[in-house]
This record gives C-alpha cells, sequence and structure tokens, in this order.
C-alpha cells in the first residue's frame, strides 16, 4: 500500500527521523512512501521559513541508500497554498524537483480582506460553519485549477478543528462546492488525497469521506491518492486499507504511484491481495 502523506522532522511539527519512519512504513506493510514536509508561505504559519531544502534532499538519500531495496521512497513536499500567496507557491514548485507534490489549503481567508487565519478552532468563533466551509472549498478549488500539483491534500480539512459547537458539518451542504472543485480536478488532471487522519479522531471519517467520493466518481473523477498525514512513525499506514475498501465501494478501482510527478494508477483489488506483485507497481529505490 501507498502511504503519500507523511511528515519528517523536516517539518516544523514533526520530531519523527527518516529513518524511525521507514522502519515503521515496512513493519506496517507500506510499500511505498512520500516524505512530504510542510513548505509554507504565510506570515501567520510558524512553519514559514524552516523548511531546509539541502536538509531535506540529504536525509532522504540517506534512507533511500539505507532501506534500498525494501521500501519505495518519494520526494515529496506539502506545498500551502491560498490566492494571496499563489506566487511563492509558483517559485518553490519551480526551482525543486520532487516526484509527488500535495497543494494544501491551510489557512481561512477572511472576505473582507483581513489577514489569513490557520484553520483552527479559532476560526469558527462568530462565524457560522457555512461561511467556514464555502470559503475553503473556494481556496480548494483554486488550488486544483492552477495544475501546479499532484493531488489536494484533505478536501475538507476544517472538519478537523470544528469545535464542539461546530460539529453540524455535513457534506452535502456543500455539494455545490464539492462539485466546482471536481469540475477543475478533472479538467487539470489533478488527483485529491483521501487523508486518513479523520480516522484516528473520535467521530470523524477519512478527509474526505464517503459521500464527497461518490460525487467524484460519478462526476467522472479517478485519481485519488492515499495518506496518512502521519506526524510519528506510530502512526505510519493507518486506515489506509479500511480506505481503499471504501474507495472501491465508491466506484474508484485504482489509486495513484508516483514518480518524477508522473502517475500510475495501481488496482485497489492488488494492493489489498497481500504479496501480489502488482502491489509494487515500480521498483524500490
Amino acid at each position: 500500500m501507498f502511504d503519500y502523506h507523511v511528515h519528517s522532522d523536516c517539518s516544523v511539527d514533526c520530531d519523527e527521523p527518516m529513518a524511525a519512519t521507514c522502519r515503521a512504513a515496512i513493519a506496517a506493510g507500506v510499500t511505498e512512501i512520500a516524505f512530504t514536509d510542510h513548505v509554507d508561505f504565510e506570515p501567520a504559519d510558524e512553519s514559514t521559513g524552516y523548511y531546509d531544502a539541502e536538509r531535506y534532499f540529504a536525509q532522504l538519500d540517506q534512507v533511500r541508500a539505507e532501506f534500498c531495496g525494501r521500501l519505495t521512497i518519494l520526494a515529496g513536499a506539502e506545498v500551502d497554498f491560498n490566492t494571496r500567496r499563489a506566487h511563492q507557491a509558483e517559485t518553490f514548485l519551480d526551482k525543486h524537483a520532487f516526484d509527488f507534490v500535495i497543494g494544501s489549503v491551510h489557512f481561512y481567508l477572511p472576505s473582507d480582506g483581513r489577514e489569513a487565519e490557520m484553520v483552527y478552532p479559532s476560526i469558527f468563533a462568530n462565524r457560522a460553519s457555512d461561511e467556514v466551509y464555502t470559503a475553503y472549498l473556494d481556496q480548494v478549488r483554486e488550488a486544483a485549477a492552477t495544475g501546479w500539483f499532484d493531488t489536494i491534500g484533505h478536501m475538507d480539512f476544517p472538519k478537523r478543528y470544528a469545535p464542539g459547537t461546530h460539529r453540524d458539518y455535513d457534506p452535502y451542504r456543500y455539494r455545490e462546492s464539492f462539485e466546482a472543485v471536481f469540475q477543475e480536478l478533472i479538467r487539470s488532471g489533478t488527483a485529491f488525497e483521501i487523508n486518513t487522519s479523520g480516522l484516528r479522531k473520535v467521530g470523524l471519517a477519512g478527509l474526505p469521506g464517503p459521500a464527497v467520493v461518490r460525487w467524484y466518481a460519478e462526476a467522472g473523477g479517478t485519481r485519488i491518492t492515499t495518506g496518512s498525514d502521519s506526524h510519528e512513525a506510530c502512526t505510519i499506514g493507518s486506515g489506509i486499507p479500511t480506505t481503499l475498501t471504501m474507495l472501491g465501494l465508491c466506484g474508484i478501482e485504482k489509486v495513484l504511484s508516483f514518480r518524477n510527478r508522473v502517475a500510475t494508477p495501481v488496482s485497489i483489488t492488488d494492493l489489498l491481495t497481500p504479496n501480489v506483485p502488482g502491489s509494487g507497481v515500480h521498483e524500490t529505490a
């Protein structure tokens, strides 16, 4: 199975060395892993300025050598996107070569032009849920429209942080917004991620859940990636077998494997069948 959303100590919010994560991935039955450390641009984000490409690629080379033949390790990044900082994301991507890039929206942009706010429980203060989710999905649509990313991360991310006063999230309320996102995803050839971190929280499904996946499949979409959003070795691969089963039930037959920003579809049936050669479609590196 593929875990294409993993952080290391090259992210400001993670202390886990790459080597420890690789050992955990092998133990969990993960065959391909992408280290997608945070690349951020908003001044309000503590991650801004932390990413060090030289350090990241040096550590990646070390674990690729150590785990060669046992685990496929991809060079990746989780690049923060919002329309106010889009030029910085584009410039970064022009400078660096990766196997796989996630475009993620982590900020709420107030409609009155005030400073962007990190998606945390505080953004719901004095705002209706509809205001938060609609604005968030507008930014997701803009990210998909650029075509800069291989996949879009955690598409309904605000539900992870909604406080008890706003636990009224129902994707059906935002179906029109989701369908606008799907239109751009399909037009630009961009995938979206099923982020399994939601499965580790009581009362949450994956980000996004089955209803959104079904709508995407009905719209003709086929491009999906899977990732645990792990910041600790103990959660590598967590929820991915369950997610693969869910995808199959929703009409998605394959997930994507990447090399050098080029996708290869891989059968979910093969990934769920132990010791099938097709579960690792590329040679390990």
